[in-house]
């Protein structure tokens, strides 16, 4: 992806002019260097205007989506309404394809079956990101209904790596961290239902931020409906800029009520402050029946280390945490989207579905109460066990997946062998460290801190109790200036 746009010259002080003199010009490879925090502060500070800002955002992700088939359609033009004079008034992002999301917009799941389906009203992250002064300019590629851990689907296709292209971006964010990975945008709209989030923020190198239960609003199709096990907020390419967007996209909904953020900023406050002196543990064991790639394992290991020399109190130790409790509690989710979809009125025709979308509307449809009694129990047997872990500990480190971003076709939807269960099993066997934390409603933390021999990013996961995201975020700066990512660019990049 060549820079094509035209040189730009800056002035010895004051702001920015073009080779015709405009002032206000931004490159576009300052533009993808910078993160959301950097971006707002020009234009604040009048150094560039918005409408330069979104004129390069609207260039680099048509050149991302190019190379990546990252976003569903067209940009949206214009864009929704914002807040110019929020706290990061002017700064593009793009939304995820799990609707209903946006006002106006067509969402679709990532399916053939969902046709003309447009949402009524903002969810309520999106007013939050809208009174934030965030501009948003299209939408990202999912797995169909959002339920596996590839971005690949009937309806879009593949979804390629910008560090590889023959490899998979993770799931269900995955078009959403393609393009902040590549530098089209500083920040993606992104929602975790047992990893969608992380999985994909290790993936593609990024920062992935899952707040806990409760922390960030969810919508009918996400937590409310999934037993607050989904959390929805974004993908970014630096903590802070995962601790400015917390404080203002941050709390829970109340009604449809605006609740403005705290004029403390509490989580970009605990950037400086440090988090103390902090009980870590580290295991590189998964909670499922599958290893790990020795390189993944090295990474959380080599991380363990360095909080270790930071000043951290480190123990190798591993939370007692059953696997069919997280397999039965999972059934949950994957049983609430199908009863989202089924409950929403519009007719689904099981012909355009893949078969793993079928079988979850299979099961769905023939679940018993009793059924969903065992789902919650199980779900409170795993709260109870890892809740007593993190009281001992502030922090878990573990690898964030079991194994390196996995090629195309592995994860294949239209697989007539699959049951909901094996489904759920290859899911695990990827990425077995990250669905405990949906299960019990922490917060959960993917860091770009690893490399593979292959120059493939490798993610380290940070988990502390519900609640806690000011201590994951200030000992995620910590390991950001210990060890630092922000020079790394993938091979597809703006």
């Amino acid at each position: 992806m060549k820079d094509r746009l035209p040189a730009r010259v800056r002035p010895g002080g004051g702001g920015r002019v073009d080779q015709e003199g405009s002032v206000g010009a931004l490159e576009i490879d300052e533009y993808a260097r910078l993160d959301a925090v950097g971006l707002a502060d020009l234009v604040r500070t009048g150094q560039v205007g918005a409408a330069e800002v979104e004129r390069v955002a609207r260039r680099a992700l048509e050149r991302a989506h190019g190379d990546l088939n990252a976003l569903t359609g067209p940009l949206w033009d214009p864009a929704p309404a914002h807040s110019p004079d929020g706290p990061l008034g002017g700064v593009p992002v793009v939304v995820k394809d799990s609707g209903p999301f946006v006002r106006g917009r067509s969402f679709s799941l990532g399916s053939r079956a969902l046709v003309g389906a447009v949402a009524h009203t903002d969810h309520t992250l999106m007013a939050r990101m809208r009174a934030a002064g965030l501009v948003a300019l299209g939408q990202s590629t999912v797995p169909e209904l959002a339920l596996g851990l590839a971005t690949e689907s009937r309806r879009y296709g593949v979804t390629r790596n910008p560090w590889d292209p023959e490899r998979g971006v993770g799931g269900s964010s995955g078009g959403a961290a393609a393009l902040v990975a590549a530098g089209a945008v500083p920040l993606a709209h992104a929602s975790d239902g047992g990893g969608s989030l992380r999985v994909p923020a290790s993936a593609c190198g990024l920062v992935g931020l899952k707040p806990g239960r409760g922390r960030t609003p969810c919508g009918p199709l996400t937590g409310e409906a999934a037993f607050g096990m989904v959390s929805e907020f974004v993908l970014t390419r630096t903590v802070r800029d995962a601790a400015h967007l917390l404080d203002a996209l941050g709390g829970p909904a109340v009604g449809e009520k605006y609740v403005p953020p705290p004029p403390s900023r509490p989580y970009a406050r605990a950037l400086t402050t440090g988090p103390g002196r902090l009980r870590v543990a580290v295991t590189t064991t998964p909670w499922a029946p599958t290893t790990v790639d020795v390189q993944v394992r090295e990474a959380a290991l080599t991380a363990g280390h360095l909080v270790e020399w930071i000043g951290h109190h480190v123990d190798q130790a591993h939370p007692d945490l059953a696997y069919e409790d997280t397999v039965e509690a999972m059934t949950l989710v994957m049983v609430s989207t199908g009863a989202a979809l089924l409950g929403s009125g519009r007719g689904v025709d099981p012909d355009a579905l893949g078969a793993v979308a079928r079988r979850v509307l299979s099961r769905t449809r023939r679940c018993s109460a009793l059924e969903v009694m065992a789902g919650l129990e199980a779900q409170h047997r795993l709260t109870r066990a890892l809740g007593v872990f993190l009281d001992e500990y502030d922090v878990l480190v573990t690898p964030t997946l079991g194994r390196l971003p996995a090629p195309h076709g592995v994860f294949d939807t239209d697989d007539q062998h699959h049951t909901l269960r094996s489904w759920l099993e290859q899911a695990a066997a990827y990425a077995p460290f990250s669905a405990p934390a949906n299960v019990a409603g922490v917060c959960a933390l993917s860091l770009p801190l690893a490399q593979s021999r292959e120059g493939l990013p490798i993610g380290v996961q940070l988990m502390a109790a519900a609640g806690r995201e000011d201590v994951l975020l200030a000992l995620a700066a910590q390991l950001e200036q210990a060890a630092p990512w922000e020079g790394r660019r993938p091979p597809l990049h703006v």
